[in-house]
This record gives structure tokens, C-alpha cells and sequence, in this order.
């Protein structure tokens, strides 16, 4: 192998570390999936380092892409997010693998594919944003009134919904709805208003409380002195 080969090698193996544990396991904390990422790049990068001429690179590339196709009909279905990761994983290693003179290219695009992963799945994109199945103890045909009660129930507002099952026998309705929550963030200036009452409130009642307990005790002093007497 030539000097640029095994420099693209090292490269393609520490983003797909990158990818596969700084990115996605710190995120999601899948270990089967870091090992299929991490499968894909590898395997993808060896086969495409063999079969890398100008030749076949067009084909190999477009025959590559497919295998996706076929991991999403072959086993557990995954959501959208992780057929992003495979992409990636796969784009960084069949990239790596193509034979090449210029070295910096290819590592600007592999750093970009890790760039727009990074920010694409951050946490705090689209964070109000939730996806649920729910199935309701009702069978509601009205699409209103199925927004409302997916509202209520949920917490959030509903921006869309779809009826998978209107079970009008068992009295249920299977609904894929897509709803934004509600923002979390608390009022100081309103949360310290009813403080601050309260302390006055304690702070009054203290000062209230001290002159009862001397005057009880003035009247105490006097019985007493007026026993003896």
C-alpha cells in the first residue's frame, strides 16, 4: 500500500470512531449499532481498497449504496436516524477506500459528513419535536376531536396525526401522531413574587409573635408577685 493509501486509512478509522461512539453512542447508547457502523466502514473501505480502480469505481460505488437496501429488509427494522449513520459510516469508507494521490479532499468531505451529523442530531435541534404510537381506549373517527384529546393527554401541541386503526368493535384507535411539547423554561420574576410574600409573611408574623410572648410573660411575672404578696 502507498503512503496515501495507509494515511486514508488511518483517517476513515478514527472518524468512524468519531461517528460511532463520540456521535451516535454517546447520544442514543446502541452498542449492536456501533458495531454494525463500524462493521460497514471497515468492510466497505477493505472491499472498495481491492476493488478501487477507474474501472469499477463507478459501479462498485452505486453497487455499495444498495447494501443499505438490504440490511433494511434482512433485519430489525431501524428508524431513519440510524439509516443516516449507516450512510455516513458507508459515504466515509468507500471514500477512503478509492485510490487517490490527494489525500486532503477526500479528508475535507469526511470531516464535513461528520460536521453535519453532529449538528443534524444534536439534541437541542428540534428539541420540542416528539414522535409516539398511541393507542386510545376509544374509537375516534373525528379528526378534531382526536387533535384535542392527543393534545391534552399528551402535553403538547399536535402537529400531525395519522389514524393507523379505527377498531370500532374493541372501542380503539391506533393514532401515529408527530406533536411539539411545551416550553419548560420557568418564570423567575413569577416564582420569586410568592417567595419573597411568603418571607414578608414569616418575617411579619415573627416580629408580631415576639411582643404576644413578652406581654404573656409581663402577666405571668405579676400573678406570680401578687401570690407571694
Amino acid at each position: 500500500m502507498t503512503t496515501p493509501a495507509l494515511l486514508m486509512l488511518a483517517i476513515d478509522l478514527a472518524a468512524a470512531l468519531i461517528l460511532s461512539i463520540a456521535l451516535y453512542y454517546r447520544r442514543h447508547r446502541r452498542r449492536d449499532l456501533v458495531v454494525a457502523f463500524l462493521g460497514v466502514n471497515v468492510g466497505v473501505l477493505a472491499v472498495a481498497t481491492v476493488l478501487g480502480t477507474a474501472e469499477v469505481a463507478l459501479g462498485l460505488g452505486l453497487g455499495l449504496f444498495g447494501v443499505l437496501s438490504i440490511i433494511r429488509l434482512r433485519s430489525s427494522e431501524i428508524s431513519q436516524r440510524e439509516v443516516a449513520y449507516y450512510f455516513a459510516a458507508l459515504a466515509m469508507g468507500l471514500m477512503a477506500g478509492l485510490p487517490t494521490t490527494d489525500i486532503w479532499p477526500v479528508t475535507g468531505l469526511i470531516a464535513l459528513i461528520l460536521v453535519v451529523m453532529w449538528g443534524a442530531d444534536h439534541p437541542r435541534l428540534l428539541s420540542r419535536s416528539r414522535h409516539q404510537i398511541v393507542r386510545l381506549d376509544r374509537a375516534e373517527p373525528d379528526e378534531t376531536a382526536l387533535r384535542a384529546l392527543l393534545g391534552a393527554q399528551l402535553g403538547g401541541e399536535v402537529t400531525s396525526l395519522t389514524v393507523q386503526e379505527l377498531d370500532l368493535v374493541n372501542d380503539t384507535t391506533l393514532v401515529d401522531v408527530r406533536y411539539r411539547v411545551a416550553s419548560a423554561r420557568p418564570n423567575r420574576r413569577t416564582n420569586d413574587v410568592p417567595n419573597r410574600r411568603a418571607s414578608r409573611r414569616v418575617a411579619s408574623g415573627s416580629t408580631v409573635a415576639a411582643p404576644a410572648a413578652s406581654a404573656a410573660g409581663r402577666s405571668d411575672e405579676l400573678r406570680t408577685t401578687g401570690a407571694v404578696r
